[in-house]
């Protein structure tokens, strides 16, 4: 029974697409100058989804050319907090 309780409640939080304080978002809807800064920190990757945090930042996510997933988080104004 806790199993159920436990999936059941994953399942809730990672459907609703806020889960640690970002929201899921297209992107579409992740500002160009975000964008263009994840393109310029991270060329070659083929970014694939976006979250908006609740600080206003944006995390952007993809796959470069060997498969591997790298991740750019990126205030409004451009600036880059951390590149992983």
């Amino acid at each position: 029974m806790r199993t159920v309780l436990v999936a059941a409640f994953l399942a809730g939080a990672l459907g609703c697409g806020a889960i640690q304080g970002r929201e899921v978002i297209a992107l579409a809807d992740v500002p160009v100058n975000v964008m263009d800064v994840a393109k310029k920190e991270l060329p070659g990757v083929t970014f694939d989804k976006a979250w908006k945090k609740k600080d206003g930042s944006f995390e952007v996510s993809g796959k470069d050319k060997s498969g591997k997933i790298r991740e750019i988080d990126v205030k409004a104004d451009g600036t880059v907090i951390e590149i992983e």
